[in-house]
């Protein structure tokens, strides 16, 4: 980031190529946030967001290519990355853990262990070392610092078929809970929230719907919410979570739910 620029909010998201993710970004590009993206892949699109015309600074974006399955490089990346920036242009830091690997819903014992330490990994060890990561890099900044951890209503509530899904977003609400804990005793700590985003048309939908109903005996009820318009676009699921991310009382409650959240 230039020396010379103003300072403006920073924003982190993982899982940026598609989906909620890319929506996300886009919109915080909209914004004129600076936006750091990690995932497999670089979405060419997000080139093309532009700042509103009020925007104060140019639009800053960054994409890593990233396996997040193999996460303590990329942690390690991460924390160099915050270290290196001019902290005089930083209005503020976040970091939202939007990224998961999703499994084709079937029973535990029907899963490949290869599979199954794939996802857990992906999912809920990254999340944990980016976090790590993130506050040891920022822990001297005295702007707003915020960590946004995409869970999940299946992390709350069980669901056959989606066991290796639910221990990560259950183990991703506890360790929230419990940093939430751990930065609340230290001067300037940064804000924790678990939230769960809604039901959302993306390819986890389009997963639990063409499961083999033998596999995934909800299957049916996946298939009525999406005939009968019940799903959020990535778009709108993306406004709403970053509007709770921008909340003055972001932080008060750590494990949330866009559904039931009110302002």
């Amino acid at each position: 980031m230039p020396n010379d620029f103003k300072a403006i909010p920073i924003t982190i998201i993982t899982g940026a190529s598609r989906g909620l993710g890319r929506a996300m970004a886009r919109q915080r590009l909209q914004e004129g946030h600076c936006v750091l993206t990690l995932q497999r892949s670089p979405d060419h699109t997000l080139g093309t967001a532009h700042a509103n015309d009020e925007a104060p600074n140019p639009v800053l974006l960054e994409q890593w290519s990233v396996d997040l399955s193999a996460p303590q490089a990329v942690a390690n990346r991460l924390q160099d990355w915050i270290t290196r920036l001019p902290r005089e242009t930083i209005a503020s830091l976040s970091l939202i853990n939007n990224a998961a690997h999703l499994l084709a819903p079937s029973p535990l014992w029907h899963t490949p262990v290869e599979q199954i330490s794939l996802a857990t990994r992906a999912s809920l060890e990254a999340p944990l070392l980016l976090c790590a990561a993130f506050l040891r890099a920022s822990q001297d900044l005295r702007v707003p610092r915020k960590i946004l951890n995409i869970s999940s209503g299946l992390g709350r509530h069980a669901m056959a078929g989606s066991t290796v899904y639910c221990a990560a977003k259950a183990g991703m609400d506890h360790f929230s809970r419990a940093l939430a804990l751990e930065e609340a005793t230290r001067p300037h700590g940064a804000k924790i929230v678990a939230l769960a985003p809604g039901v959302i048309d993306t390819d986890m939908q389009v997963k639990l719907r063409g499961a083999d109903p033998r596999q995934f005996p909800d299957r049916e009820r996946f298939v009525g919410l999406k005939s009968k318009g019940m799903l959020d676009s990535p778009e709108a699921a993306g406004a709403k979570v970053l509007a709770y991310l921008d909340r003055a009382d972001f932080g008060s409650t750590v494990l949330a739910d866009v559904r039931t959240s009110s302002a």
